[in-house]
């Protein structure tokens, strides 16, 4: 009689963001293509767009059918499984995670409610907004969570500007007004996008809408100051080149209601808006607070260790925007690693390194979360931020069009990880020769 078959490794990672699908796309080809192990990748959705690109979709500048990539394909290229679904529940005993059913746009049942068995189970669902319970956000605000919502922000964008065209064309010109409530970087970004495409929107056929005067923008930030979690001198040239795209920026304004009329602050104030955008504040999903009875922290994040392990189950990783990671190079106490994206991507590098060391029964190698400093995206020609942060023992303010090129090149550095060297040149070679049969910006 043949002994059985040993079962390979599984790893299962839920969520494809901009952690989870090149963490997936390395251990496929590390682990998945050699048999050393099976990894399977779940999100809810069928397509990846990175996540930091949706206040240009929201804005138009991008079109989000042209830079989706299909999981089916990338797990085809990379040697992973893809499962599509939502979280149901886990059971930690039993090591298995259940997927609720999935439906298509007319309401039949795609794929039905299933089970995952996993040995190593990795968490990084990343960050949803966070409305602290504002009256009226649910109801006459958009937050850019998901691709759906910018591209609704974005359909809303196109409406209101053309029935402010018309009016202008009856004679009785009424603009539109945009209030963006936060100032961090998702805020500041999409407010200066909307500045420079609102003027494309404008050369395809809306002659009587002035986009400098009609369009007017407002952010509101209750902290002191714009970008409030990134360094002051970044903030200051922020501020000094939003003026300069003649955004209105009111800091020191907390925001208590939002209705039909607009945006209502603590001081009395009244910000009036034909379109609402809720950017002041992330938390992790909250279906992860009591998830089989995983710890979790202030903002629905898991709490891990430098590990990256949950602290109630050593089977269980959670990393990026939903986990709460000690940064003890901070020199603060309780410091925790801040949710950006190069942390996420930091420790997905570290995650590859730990499942290797987890086949081979080595110590697991612990977190040290570097600063390679933040750049904060002002339309298509600039950009502003700090440059390499901790590693040169301060940090060196760059702005323009160099920043701008860094900004971009984050992008593709993401494009490497999931569709290598070669695939990411001819994808930008294909999209420069697009440009002549193609608009500047989405109209649809």
């Amino acid at each position: 009689m043949d002994a059985p078959k040993p079962t390979r490794h599984r790893i299962v990672i839920v969520g494809g963001g901009a952690g989870g699908l090149p963490l997936a796309a390395r251990l496929g080809d590390k682990l998945g293509r050699r048999g050393r192990a099976e990894i399977t990748l779940v999100d809810r959705y069928a397509t990846h767009l990175w996540k930091p690109l949706l206040h240009e979709v929201a804005a138009g500048r991008l079109d989000a059918d042209v830079h989706g990539v299909d999981y089916l394909a990338l797990a085809y290229w990379h040697h992973f499984r893809f499962r599509q679904g939502t979280v149901a529940g886990l059971d930690r005993a039993r090591h298995e995670l259940m997927l609720d059913a999935v439906y298509d746009d007319d309401g039949a049942l795609m794929l039905p409610r299933r089970t995952l068995r996993y040995d190593t189970l990795i968490f990084c669902v990343g960050s949803v907004s966070n409305d602290f319970n504002v009256p009226g956000i649910a109801a006459h605000a958009i937050s850019l969570d998901v691709l759906a919502d910018a591209e609704r922000f974005h359909r809303r964008l196109l409406a209101a500007c053309v029935r402010a065209d018309a009016e202008a064309a009856a004679g009785s010109p009424t603009g539109v007004n945009i209030v963006i409530i936060g100032a961090g970087a998702t805020g500041v970004e999409l407010a200066a996008e909307i500045r420079h495409t609102t003027g494309a929107h404008a050369s395809y056929g809306l002659d009587y809408l002035d986009p400098e005067k009609d369009i007017r923008q407002t952010i509101v930030e209750a902290a002191p100051r714009i970008l409030p979690q990134l360094s002051e001198h970044v903030a200051e040239a922020a501020t000094g080149l939003l003026k300069k795209l003649d955004i209105d920026v009111r800091t020191g304004e907390r925001v208590t209601l939002v209705d039909e009329h607009g945006v209502h602050t603590a001081s009395g104030a009244t910000y009036r808006a034909d379109l609402v955008v809720w950017a002041a504040g992330i938390k992790a999903p909250d279906w992860l607070v009591d998830l089989g009875g995983l710890e979790t922290g202030r903002g629905n994040q898991l709490v891990v260790t430098t590990t990256l392990q949950t602290t109630r189950d050593a089977d269980v990783f959670a990393f990026g925007d939903c986990a709460a990671c000690p940064w003890p190079e901070a020199g603060r106490a309780g410091a925790l690693v801040p949710p950006r994206a190069q942390a996420a991507r930091q420790q997905a590098l570290l995650l590859v390194k730990s499942m290797q060391a987890r086949l081979a029964g080595a110590p697991l190698p612990t977190f040290h979360f570097r600063d390679l400093g933040s750049l904060v995206s002002l339309g298509e020609l600039s950009a502003v931020g700090s440059l390499m942060g901790r590693l040169i023992g301060g940090s060196l303010l760059i702005q323009g069009l160099i920043a701008r090129w860094m900004y971009a090149s984050l992008y593709k550095l993401h494009q490497v990880a999931i569709l290598g060297y070669v695939g990411v040149a001819l994808d930008t070679v294909g999209r420069f020769l697009s440009r002549r049969t193609t608009p500047r910006v989405k109209l649809h």
